[in-house]
């Protein structure tokens, strides 16, 4: 059986419930849990940014090169999992094109297009977030942008300059889905809340992030994290049943 991508929704609850039962919370059901879930698992996606960003400084000012390099390699692979590509049509009224709706960061712009003579006629399109930037351009007659140069103005919508082009290419990255869920039934004497496994839907961060979500839930959920054991619970679990599941 193909080992899933996604971090374990169970490992990351049972972590959490041992917790909570350690501060004396009581147990963790399936409703609290999905709650936090979702929110966790988006802080963790746009802190990798960050993370790709100070890497990446380091990297250029020479600081543990191998050792960054191997980091920001990282962090490259797991975002790839989120990057998507979409043709937008431009509107024939508006002449905006509208961003994906699962869209939170934009990666690259360029015309649709195809092959003649093994050449792309794809022309990239550069992307600006500056409307006064923009209104200088399109006013000076020496950078007016072309079919040829063209550029694309990225706010609430996409404004892609020369309004002749009408079909884009956009390549970006997509929200992670709010999908993690876990379902499952109240056990008692005494209380207790036991995951069905059969109904859960994991996380789309890969297995590697079990631990930052459980940290950054339990961080939203007022749960104690002095005990540095419970945050490496997660993690010690997940090698286990990766170890199980090769036999």
């Amino acid at each position: 059986m193909a080992k899933a991508f996604g971090a374990s929704v169970i490992t990351v609850y049972q972590t959490l419930r041992d917790l909570a039962n350690k501060d004396n919370h009581g147990f963790l059901s399936d409703v609290e849990f999905n709650r936090f879930a979702n929110y966790a698992q988006l802080n963790v996606f746009n802190n990798l940014f960050n993370e790709l960003k100070d890497s990446r400084r380091l990297n250029k000012a020479g600081f543990e090169p191998s050792r960054d390099k191997a980091r920001f390699k990282r962090i490259q692979e797991d975002l790839s999992f989120f990057s998507k590509k979409k043709e937008v049509t431009r509107d024939s009224v508006t002449f905006i094109h509208e961003k994906p709706e699962d869209l939170s960061r934009i990666i690259s712009i360029a015309t649709a297009g195809g092959f003649v003579l093994d050449q792309s006629t794809k022309r990239p399109i550069e992307i600006c977030y500056d409307e006064e930037k923009i209104e200088r351009i399109l006013a000076n007659n020496l950078s007016s942008p072309t079919e040829e140069f063209p550029i694309a103005l990225v706010s609430e919508d996409i404004s892609v300059f020369p309004t002749s082009i009408n079909l884009i290419e956009i390549r970006y990255y997509k929200q992670p889905q709010g999908r993690s869920a876990l379902t499952g039934a109240r056990v008692s004497s005494p209380p207790k809340y036991e995951p069905a496994v059969g109904n859960t839907v994991d996380f789309e961060l890969p297995e590697h992030y079990v631990s930052d979500l459980i940290e950054e839930m339990a961080r939203m959920m007022g749960l104690n994290l002095r005990d540095r054991d419970i945050q490496t619970y997660g993690t010690n679990e997940a090698q286990l049943n990766n170890q199980a599941e090769t036999y």
